[in-house]
């Protein structure tokens, strides 16, 4: 195998595919990076549940394949100087690696023992912008569950309907929806979920254009397709939390508060509160004016937030992280925060018809005074 590239797009090949691959594994073949050399050189990484393709352009003079030892090669790339990189394997897999006056001699594996990536159905693919997608995804992830008893919920559902795309995440204490409305008809119907950890993955991939990101589902594997990379990682089974069901509508009182304002309120009560003090916030939503206090052992914090509408001095306690996680999210300028009762979820929805989100976050209970 013979193959010579840039270095600053070697480098990008294995910042992408060297994420997943395997920092410990009893298939020692995992630690390294499946390299093949054909039409460019393509890069793979996988930990036996997400694998990561890149592949780069490169005048390649010999095809062939290989395992690269994926922390030397990706050390000695990096540190090399800028300019065209010359890859050779030999057939005794002993790799020569030159670039300007620099040259290295290391050793590499043959290629029989890597795993076979799974199959996914070379079916219709379904496109969204990447920029559509990553927002699906950064706005919903943060809410996935960490309680490994109901594996189900650590990953995001996605709902692809014939004109829209919804992604839903619930962790038992608070719900994250966003819908991407498709210009063009998916004609599909289809609902799955992706685990967290491959769409971290994928939402460091993909890039704010425009440009299509394609995915297609297999039966038990999806498979993301965004530009010169590939991600494909197993699904997750079971029964999905019926979120439509769970989310309260037509609730009595519905407020509008500017979405910074309201955040910069949280963030600087939430100061008070850490993992070790937690203590909920007391969110009294009065005639215009939302206050915000808290009480802990380090000591206690106070503010205020000018709303829109009348809450009727309803009193509420909420944990202020998960509040600040929505808000952080949140893509418009204002929000409308639909409450029912003291004992009841907040809900927060757009203003308008141009965004389509909803985020739920349960109460806490508090004491009197």
């Amino acid at each position: 195998m013979r193959f010579t590239c840039e270095k600053s797009m070697l480098v990008q090949g294995l910042n992408i595919a060297g994420r997943t691959v395997a920092q410990k594994s009893s298939l020692s073949v995992l630690e390294g990076l499946l390299c093949r050399a054909g039409v460019g050189v393509s890069l793979t990484g996988y930990n036996m549940e997400t694998a990561i393709t890149y592949t780069v352009e490169a005048d390649v003079a010999d095809p062939g394949v290989c395992i690269l030892p994926a922390k030397l090669f990706g050390d000695i790339i990096r540190r090399l100087p800028e300019g065209p990189v010359t890859v050779v394997v030999d057939d005794n897999y002993k790799v020569a690696i030159r670039s300007g006056y620099a040259s290295f001699n290391i050793s590499a594996e043959a290629a029989e023992d890597y795993p076979e990536l799974p199959d996914v159905n070379t079916g219709r693919g379904i496109r969204i912008p990447q920029t559509a997608l990553k927002d699906l995804i950064s706005g919903t992830i943060f809410a996935v569950s960490e309680n490994q008893g109901r594996p189900i919920h650590t990953g995001v559902k996605f709902e692809v309907e014939n004109d829209k795309i919804s992604a839903i995440a619930v962790d038992g204490f608070r719900l994250a929806r966003r819908t991407y409305h498709a210009e063009t008809p998916t004609e599909r119907e289809l609902s799955f979920v992706v685990p967290a950890s491959g769409l971290k993955e994928v939402e460091k991939i993909l890039s704010d254009s425009e440009e299509d990101a394609i995915f297609t589902l297999g039966p038990k594997h999806i498979l993301f397709d965004i530009g010169s990379a590939t991600l494909v990682c197993r699904l997750l089974e079971g029964d999905f939390l019926d979120w439509r069901k769970v989310v309260p509508t037509n609730c009595p009182v519905k407020l509008v508060a500017h979405v910074s304002d309201l955040a910069s309120s949280m963030e600087r009560v939430g100061l008070i509160v850490s993992e070790k003090y937690k203590s909920p916030v007391r969110c009294v939503f009065s005639n215009q004016v939302l206050q915000l206090r808290t009480n802990t052992t380090i000591g206690a914090a106070e503010d205020r937030c000018s709303i829109a509408g009348d809450g009727g001095e309803l009193e509420i306690g909420f944990n202020v992280r998960y509040l600040a996680d929505a808000l952080r999210v949140i893509p418009s300028e204002e929000v409308v925060l639909e409450l029912t009762n003291g004992l009841s979820p907040i809900v927060m929805t757009p203003v308008d018809e141009k965004h389509d989100f909803s985020y739920m976050v349960l109460p806490v209970r508090i004491k009197n005074g």
